[in-house]
């Protein structure tokens, strides 16, 4: 046990040091370090990029292998059960309903804690009572998981369809995942929203490990497991809600990077999984956006690799879960 944590602690030196020599590629590569304005202004492009990235990665990564705990399954994310679809729903219902010249819509930080209210609220509310109906049945969660991924595509595409060409404009901007147009404004506020979260559940990441066990044994060992899981749900909702406000709705990122650090580190220990996963997406977003610019030069955004890739993993996994069963 002693050697098996001893090795992943490695690995994870090795994959933060592989991050660190990343950020420094992207924030240095074909910089006039001669000229100290050109320096200066491609560090002011630049370093919100990275921490736009670092943020996004530390979200959906976290998220990510915590929603794998509370579902017990390891190819389920949030955005294969429509959370970034509802996020898009709630966004362009409130530009739909207040307008785009609106001050819930126009001013960068209020539109962020209206639509993190709300998705607070709508998200926990739905998947609690799903999971609960459906007794955490995985099937059952996967097809409820993608009608709701429909049902709000479907809502939303309504809704742009009969929304004035102005306003869609403005805001199909917010809805297409790209480093290219961060949302910088809210860069501070989303650290503080983040902090702010893991402070609150600081006691029941705690419980991780435990609550993976499933229900009857976390109840056996004294965990309130319904308010855990409750509490759980609802900082995973916050975390894409951020991740997605700031950079748009990256799909599959969240199950690449939860598997990758799962294989990599082969543990139950979730300080190990949760670090791993945030390390990879921070590996892959920093990495796959370096690739974007300076190779494609912005032609392609860096969500189009993630969607592409991350689909064929899921077969992948999928055909893996398989045929081991």
């Amino acid at each position: 046990m002693f050697l098996t944590h001893q090795k992943n602690k490695r690995k994870l030196i090795i994959l933060a040091a592989l991050v660190i020599a990343s950020a420094l590629a992207y924030l240095l590569l074909e910089v006039n370090f001669g000229n100290s304005k050109l320096f200066r202004y491609s560090m002011g492009i630049r370093a919100p990029k990275v921490l736009a990235m670092l943020i996004a990665a530390f979200a959906i990564g976290g998220a990510s292998i915590v929603f794998q705990s509370i579902i017990n399954n390891r190819i389920v994310t949030p955005c294969l059960l429509g959370m970034n679809s509802l996020y898009t729903l709630i966004h362009t219902a409130v530009v739909f309903a207040a307008g785009s010249s609106s001050v819930i819509a126009s001013n960068d930080n209020i539109a962020f804690i209206f639509d993190l209210i709300l998705m607070g609220i709508v998200a926990t509310g739905i998947y609690s009572y799903m999971f609960k109906k459906t007794n955490y049945n995985i099937l059952y969660v996967l097809l409820i998981g993608t009608v709701l991924t429909s049902f709000f595509s479907s809502v939303q595409t309504s809704m742009t369809r009969i929304m004035d060409p102005n306003e869609y404009d403005a805001l199909l901007s917010t809805l297409v995942a790209s480093f290219s147009n961060i949302n910088t404004e809210i860069i501070l506020f989303s650290v503080f929203v983040l902090a702010l979260i893991l402070f609150a559940l600081r006691k029941e990441l705690g419980l991780l490990d435990v609550v993976t066990l499933g229900k009857n044994q976390a109840v056996n060992l004294g965990v309130d497991y319904d308010h855990c899981v409750r509490k759980l749900l609802l900082g995973v909702t916050l975390c894409i809600a951020v991740a997605t406000a700031m950079v748009g709705p990256i799909s599959f990122l969240g199950l690449i990077i939860a598997n990758l650090g799962r294989q990599l580190l082969k543990t139950y220990r979730h300080i190990y999984l949760v670090t791993g996963s945030v390390l990879f997406g921070m590996l892959v977003l920093l990495g796959g956006q370096t690739i974007v610019e300076r190779i494609y030069s912005y032609e392609i955004p860096v969500s189009i690799f993630i969607t592409v890739a991350g689909g064929v993993y899921f077969l992948y996994l999928l055909l893996m879960n398989r045929s081991v069963s």
